[in-house]
Order: structure tokens, then C-alpha cells, then sequence
């Protein structure tokens, strides 16, 4: 795992327990650190308690805590080398004296109360991001990439590793994608860590200075953890402004926002530093299987510049575009079926990235909804002339159908499976079923990719 010596005898607070929190709890004990861990689940929080974390500063004895209002075991001294490990949430500790506040990225920071009493303790709210920043020291000299945007940041993440690798170069992918980079195991001398960044990762960061740092797009995401749709795009501004002069910045400009941005990045001295990437750039893709459609051609040159400014040539390069696989969940090719080919793009979560999907694929029947992030189709608009009939599915299988209507015929299919067995019934070989869903998965599903394979699962029950 990826450890820090500048975590030694310091205390942290992690609240939060899924993936990214426990292979944080892990690092920061390996490092040296004390640790309160939290999670309101009480199934995460029992994690704690076996291996490998049992007997790493949990002592024998359970006793009361008023505080938290049940059993808690008592900490004892930990063996040399290794931190304390506690449970307490951290709403009920005095935080004066932390390093910091470890939060999951789904934490609300912008209304949970844990940032009023971090700030009024003066300790920092960081993420395990942030901690990989901290514990950059301690590496075998290396690069990083970090890949942020609305739409298009898992490809692009994935494609620059796949090139790193093609050329010989040690990678992994890690952030928002793949494992928790702090449960990784180091990369040897030359090395590149390719982060996938969300905004609400660049929330929890403060020191991670980029090699490279990319920007695909900014278009309106997440609005709920913002004030406004500007503090959305300025979140993204803060992974260029944690840069160094001399550092490249790749950024898209087919937005406002971003060309903004890349503005910024310019007036601020570093134009020399700067690759924009525009939209309409005519392509080659026909050698690039898995980079189809105008929005993997944005992809492809961001990559393509990122992977320049690490020093890769461009026969690496070229073999890279032309071998990547593509990733699960994005206009993933499942199956053909009596003529009839069937696209997993689960990873779709709002209508702006389920847009490209639509303009990839000829004749489509569209399986879309869920929980809409937005009151509107408007993105998916272009594609609309390529759909032959629309199923809607989930919280917003009424409003979607309303506003599909007069553009296109539409059964309300209420749940992803009944759509799978309607299109199926409808589709006519040399059509396609999609599902772009325009819409996060948590009204039926645990995440998208559990809605993929419930997808997947639908179609291989065809027959």
C-alpha cells in the first residue's frame, strides 16, 4: 500500500467506510497515524473489527461510550510502526489537534455537519486523494496525470493508462476509477499514477501537483453540492491552479467553462504549459475499434496530448488507440442477437453523456431513466432522429416519456427488465438496443454498474 512518514504520530478523523475509507484506515495506520473511524452503517463499521485491522490497536475489552451510545472497544497501544486504530464518529470528538478530517467523496460536504466542526476546530476536510499528494514524497519517482470533466473522464483515464503500458511505461489507474489508490501497491522508478478525478475529489485535495492535468468538459452535474453552476466549474479550475508553472495542462475548450479556464491557465503565465483541445476536429478512427463517435475523438486528442507531454512516442501511441478494449458500461458491446446488437452504456448518468451513444448507433431502441439529474433531454436532442422507439424506466419513466413524446414513440417500461423483453419483441435485425439511461442508477440499483449487469443479465436471458 501507498504509505506517508509525514503521517507519523499524527491523529485523523475518517469518516466514511466503503473502499476508499478502509484502504485509508489501512494506509494511515501502516504510516504511523492514529485513527477515529466512522460510517453510519453498522455493517461497515464491524469491517473494522477483522482482519487485517483486528489486533492492530483495537484492545480486548469493550466498554461504554456515552457519547456514541453503544459498545465500543477500547484502544490499546499499537505494535511499533503502526497507528491506533478507534471507532468514534468524529461529530462527537473534539477534532482540536487533528491533521485532518478523512471524508468518502459522497459525504455532502456542502451541507453535512462535519465541515462546520471541522472548520470551526480548524482542521482540514481532505480526501484519500489528498493523502496520496502527502505521501508523493515517500515514492519511487514518478508521474502523475489527473483527468477531470463532466463526461468522458473514465475513457480518457483509462485509454492514457493503456498507452503507459503499451509503451513499456509502469501504470495503474486509480482515483475515481479501479481500486483506492492508497490500497495500491507502489509503482517502481518511472512510474504513472493516471487519476480519474470527480469534483468532489478536487474538493478534498489541496497540494496534488499534476505532471499533467486534463480537462475534458464542464457542462451542469452535481448542482446539489454547489452554489450554482459557476462554484461546479470552479472546482474543476482548482486541479489547474494547484499546478506548478512548467507542468502541462490539457483542456478542452467546446465549452464555455473550460475555454474560461484555459484562459485562466494562460493569463496566469503558463501558456507554454497549455495543449487546447477542440471540438470538431476531423479523425481517423477507423483504426480505433473502441473510440468511435465524436465525443472518443475529444477522448482520443486529450490522451494523445497527455501521453506527449510524459515523453511517449507516438508508434506507442498510435499501437495504444489502436488495441485499447474500451471500458465496462460504456457503450459496451454485449451481444448480437438474431441481427439485433445489444449496448451496455449504464455509464451514462446523465443526458449529456448519454448523448454520444445516441449518435454512434443507427435505428436504436433507447432504454433510458432512473434518477434524474436534470428536468430536460436537451443533450440527447441531436441523436433523437436515430431512435426508432424509446422505453422508460424508473423514477423518471413518466417524465421522460412526456417530454420523448412528441419526438419519438415510448412505452413506459417501468423496470430495466420488462425494457429489455420489450425492445427485444420491437427490434429488427441491423437495429440496436441501448441502454443510455441518462439518469444516475440509485432508484433500482446500487450503482451503475449493477444496473449494466442487470442489463447484461436481461439480454443473456433472451436466449
Amino acid at each position: 500500500m501507498i504509505v506517508s512518514r509525514a503521517w507519523r504520530g499524527k491523529r485523523y478523523a475518517v469518516l466514511g467506510l466503503a473502499r476508499s475509507g478502509l484502504a485509508t484506515v489501512h494506509a494511515l495506520l501502516a504510516g504511523g497515524a492514529s485513527v477515529a473511524a466512522w460510517d453510519s452503517n453498522e455493517a461497515a463499521r464491524v469491517l473494522l473489527q477483522a482482519p487485517p485491522l483486528q489486533g492492530r490497536g483495537w484492545g480486548g475489552a469493550v466498554t461504554t461510550s456515552p457519547a456514541l451510545g453503544e459498545t465500543s472497544p477500547t484502544p490499546n497501544p499499537s505494535p511499533e510502526g503502526e497507528g491506533l486504530l478507534e471507532l468514534a464518529d468524529p461529530l462527537t470528538l473534539d477534532l482540536t489537534g487533528f491533521a485532518g478530517v478523512v471524508v468518502s467523496p459522497g459525504v455532502p460536504i456542502n451541507r453535512h455537519p462535519i465541515a462546520e466542526q471541522a472548520r470551526k476546530a480548524g482542521v482540514p476536510l481532505i480526501g484519500d486523494i489528498e493523502l496520496f499528494a502527502e505521501a508523493r514524497a515517500d515514492l519511487p519517482p514518478h508521474k502523475v496525470v489527473g483527468i477531470t470533466g463532466t463526461n468522458g473522464k473514465s475513457t480518457t483515464t483509462a485509454l492514457i493508462d493503456h498507452i503507459c503500458r503499451t509503451a513499456g511505461r509502469p501504470s495503474l489507474a486509480g482515483g475515481n476509477i479501479g481500486l483506492p489508490i492508497l490500497g495500491r501497491d507502489p509503482l517502481p522508478e518511472g512510474g504513472v499514477y493516471v487519476l480519474e478525478l470527480s469534483s468532489y475529489q478536487i474538493d478534498l485535495t489541496r497540494s496534488l501537483d499534476c505532471d499533467v492535468a486534463v480537462l475534458l468538459n464542464i457542462t451542469p452535474d452535481h448542482l446539489d453540492r454547489y452554489d450554482g453552476f459557476e462554484g461546479y466549474a470552479a472546482s474543476k479550475a482548482r486541479l489547474f491552479a494547484m499546478q506548478s508553472k512548467g507542468h502541462a495542462a490539457v483542456i478542452g475548450i467546446g465549452d464555455a467553462p473550460s475555454a474560461a479556464i484555459a484562459r485562466q491557465v494562460a493569463v496566469a503565465g503558463r501558456s507554454e504549459d497549455l495543449t487546447k483541445i477542440a471540438p470538431g476536429v476531423c479523425m481517423d478512427q477507423s483504426r480505433w475499434p473502441a473510440l468511435q463517435g465524436p465525443h472518443n475523438a475529444q477522448n482520443a486528442l486529450a490522451a494523445i496530448a497527455a501521453c506527449e507531454a510524459l515523453g511517449i512516442d507516438n508508434a506507442s501511441i498510435d499501437k495504444g488507440l489502436e488495441t485499447f478494449p474500451g471500458l465496462p458500461h460504456r457503450m459496451e458491446r454485449v451481444k448480437t442477437r438474431d441481427g439485433v446488437l445489444y449496448v451496455n452504456d449504464s455509464k451514462a448518468t446523465n443526458p449529456t453523456s448519454a448523448a454520444p451513444a445516441l449518435e454512434a448507433f443507427d435505428r436504436i431502441h433507447w432504454i433510458l431513466g432512473g434518477k434524474a439529474k436534470t428536468d430536460d433531454l436537451d443533450a440527447c436532442r441531436p441523436g433523437f432522429g436515430h431512435v426508432v422507439k424509446a422505453y422508460t424506466i424508473g423514477d423518471a419513466a413518466e417524465m421522460f416519456a412526456r417530454l420523448l413524446s412528441p419526438d419519438m414513440p415510448v412505452e413506459q417500461s417501468g423496470t430495466l427488465d420488462a425494457a429489455v423483453k420489450a425492445a427485444a419483441a420491437h427490434a429488427q435485425p441491423g437495429e440496436t438496443v441501448l441502454l443510455s439511461p441518462a439518469c444516475a442508477s440509485f432508484d433500482q440499483f446500487r450503482d451503475y454498474e449493477a444496473r449494466g449487469q442487470a442489463f447484461r443479465d436481461a439480454v443473456e436471458a433472451l436466449g
